[in-house]
């Protein structure tokens, strides 16, 4: 989609394109000097004439794709995107929103302690931000089984407070610094616990419920920092979701891991 203007909030875009404009080519040679003559770094988003577009990208300098061990910061480097419109017109933007090509993050799997793949949304997250919490801080995980989430947390030197109603997985139970409580998300007073440095919400509810409970946490005052997933069953609560947009300091992401869902989160 292309839009004129200014950018604007657009939470469901895996990559904006902050300043496309369109080169005019003669060749498939005409077209990577163009590009190489603005920077050296490209993604290729392969829009049509796939053959033609990958014949480009072959003539430009590799772009590194490979999985990112968490805990390694994002890409510095500038990268850009590009597609083909036709066979001789190219669209491109030298700025883009994510540092990785086509907004695709992909890491080196832990495929053996983890509960459930869950765990890569906080690894995406905590990657783009750049900011994760910190050893001793206090982190509430609500709606946590099998805890994922969780096990993340605790690797990270936090001490975590795991809300479920459902048991967590036994390996996750049994990491020192892990307090699991089997109660409801809901049910859990905000009054009754201070010193929160961050919530965290995975909870499986329709977007208003968790909006709710946000509210109630907001009013108490007793956590500085959010990240929810909105999860939408059915049709996309757009309502619910402009409600969580205009909490301020708030951010709404869809993470390269997140499926029809998308992360809230306030850091202020």
């Amino acid at each position: 989609m292309l839009a004129a203007g200014p950018p604007r909030a657009a939470a469901w875009v895996a990559n904006l394109w902050h300043a496309p404009w369109r080169l005019e080519i003669a060749s498939i040679a005409d077209a990577a000097r163009q590009l190489r003559a603005i920077q050296r770094n490209w993604a290729l988003y392969a829009h049509g004439h796939h053959r033609r577009a990958a014949l480009i990208a072959e003539r430009l300098p590799k772009v590194s794709a490979k999985p990112l061990a968490f805990g390694a910061p994002a890409p510095a480097a500038p990268l850009g995107s590009w597609t083909l419109l036709d066979a001789g017109t190219l669209l491109a933007s030298a700025r883009c929103s994510s540092p990785f090509p086509n907004g695709e993050v992909r890491f080196v799997e832990d495929r053996a302690a983890p509960p459930s793949r869950a765990y890569l949304k906080l690894w995406e997250l905590f990657t783009l931000l750049g900011e994760k919490p910190r050893p001793g801080e206090l982190c509430l995980d609500l709606g946590s089984s099998p805890g994922g989430w969780s096990w993340v947390l605790q690797r990270l030197g936090a001490r975590v407070i795991s809300v479920d109603k459902a048991p967590l997985d036994p390996r996750v139970a049994a990491l020192p610094g892990i307090e699991h409580r089997r109660q409801s998300a809901f049910a859990l007073e905000p009054t009754s616990l201070a010193g929160i440095d961050w919530l965290f919400s995975d909870v499986v509810c329709y977007p208003r419920r968790l909006f709710a409970l946000v509210e109630r946490w907001l009013a108490a005052g007793t956590c500085r920092r959010f990240v929810c997933t909105i999860k939408f069953q059915g049709p996309t609560d757009h309502e619910t979701t402009r409600r969580f947009a205009a909490i301020p300091g708030s951010r709404l992401l869809h993470l390269h891991h997140n499926k029809h869902e998308l992360t809230w989160i306030r850091l202020s």
